[in-house]
């Protein structure tokens, strides 16, 4: 056998174990779900645990787990001990969160929304052991931003990012690495620094260097020069304006408005153990957003997430773009926009976990190579999202008019292409740059 043939069965093999790891973590988590009594988790004898740990890393998308516990909401729903502790990079969270709190790590946490089907599927853990995982809800919707290099403002380069290929390309003929950062492998950053790029006739695994920096780094490691864009959430990219170290070239709900980003997501040993106190999280959070999204309350949210404890962040560099006042740079602003962070919308509907939204990201990872492209995405997404509970929270907090099913409908993209949750192989084969084989 060839050095080449023996390099294609093993390329083989791997893909099959790992299909095979998928189906068997996808039938674990939906059989520990029948295991569960049906409805009323959140009975009056209250949850089995006074709280748990949950993770979150400095974005102003985690802001509804630090308003719960500031504003005694946890401690309202019967969890007084719940710890909101911050970790130093996704790479950090997903080995706290592998530990569990039981060997010193977290149970769940704030995290992209990808994280959940990565974790599960094992494809980015220790030994591609699965991490069964559950998304309760979705945390924020929009306001992360691709930003750039000062020494690219000559380009103008704002939604097309083709404005920057002749730079780059000059760049390299030069011997010069072009890099871009994100925050982690198969990542919701990731993932859209891919499509700006891609959309702009940039290829993201063969024209630029794509390179991990945790948020809180980005800045730091732009101004030394060692990356030409990166993308990341608040309040990152507003810091990096204030500093004049670079502009922001678009904001990503201007590459897709209203798309979904991080979740609220638990280990699923905790819930299946635990229905009761999962309700009492999920509904202290899910009041939480309500309030996060209320204008009346940015300013003093900007505060309290600014505090030492938490992000350690100047109040000027996190308030303008929660309120949807884009200062993106070099003179260019935007006053009064629909570009804020959303958090909760007008009934539930930027919370509810809608499983089209996981169905994307699963097909846009598949697009760059991080699942098989005969992976089965439905029962990936069925086994983990958990929008039933969403469902009985909110019912438990007194909500009506709720919104409900499993897709959020057809999303239209910046440059045009669609994506048809019912159709996920015509959506990609309407695209021209992709790793998937």
């Amino acid at each position: 056998m060839t050095e080449s043939q023996t390099a294609t069965k093993s390329s083989n093999l791997g893909r099959r174990r790992f299909l095979k790891d998928v189906a068997a973590t996808s039938a674990l988590l939906l059989a520990g779900r029948h295991l569960l009594p049906d409805g009323a988790h959140a009975a009056a004898s209250g949850p089995e645990v006074t709280g748990t740990k949950l993770g979150y890393i400095a974005l102003t998308d985690s802001a509804p787990l630090i308003i719960a516990k500031e504003k005694g909401l946890f401690e309202k729903h019967g969890l007084p001990d719940m710890e909101i502790l911050k970790q130093a990079s996704w790479g950090a969270t997903r080995d706290n969160m592998a530990l569990g709190t039981g060997s010193g790590g977290i149970d769940g946490g704030h995290i992209l929304r990808p994280k959940v089907h990565l974790y599960s599927s094992g494809a980015v853990m220790q030994n591609k052991q699965p991490l069964p995982m559950y998304t309760l809800l979705n945390l924020n919707e929009d306001c992360q931003g691709i930003s750039v290099a000062q020494e690219y403002a000559d380009t103008g380069v704002q939604k097309d990012a083709g404005a920057l290929k002749e730079a780059f390309a000059k760049k390299k003929a030069e011997g010069k690495t072009v890099s871009a950062a994100m925050t982690f492998p198969g990542g919701t950053h990731d993932l859209w620094i891919r499509y700006w790029l891609a959309a702009g006739g940039i290829d993201p695994d063969k024209d630029v260097d794509l390179i991990v920096v945790p948020p809180p780094q980005m800045v730091a490691n732009m101004k030394v020069g060692n990356m030409d864009c990166f993308c990341v959430g608040e309040p990152w990219n507003e810091q990096l304006v204030h500093q004049k170290i670079g502009f922001t070239a678009l904001t990503t709900g201007e590459l897709w408005f209203r798309h979904p980003e991080k979740v609220l997501g638990m280990r699923a040993d905790f819930v299946d153990k635990n229905p009761k106190a999962t309700l009492a999280i999920m509904m202290a959070t899910m009041e939480a957003q309500q309030w996060c999204d209320d204008m009346a309350n940015k300013q003093e949210m900007a505060v309290i997430i600014g505090r030492r404890q938490w992000y350690n962040v100047p109040v000027p560099d996190i308030i303008g773009r929660i309120k949807g006042d884009i200062n993106y740079g070099n003179g260019r602003t935007a006053a009064g926009t629909k570009l804020m962070m959303k958090f909760w919308g007008e009934r539930g509907e930027t919370s509810y976990p809608w499983k089209s939204l996981d169905t994307w990201f699963m097909t846009e990872n598949i697009r760059w190579g991080k699942f098989p492209g005969t992976t089965d995405v439905k029962a990936m997404v069925d086994a983990t999202n958990r929008s039933d509970l969403w469902l009985e929270a909110a019912t438990g907090l007194g909500l009506a008019d709720l919104p409900s099913g499993d897709s959020r409908g057809v999303e239209t993209f910046f440059d045009g292409k669609v994506f048809d949750p019912a159709d996920p192989t015509a959506y990609l084969d309407s695209l021209s740059i992709k790793a998937m084989v």
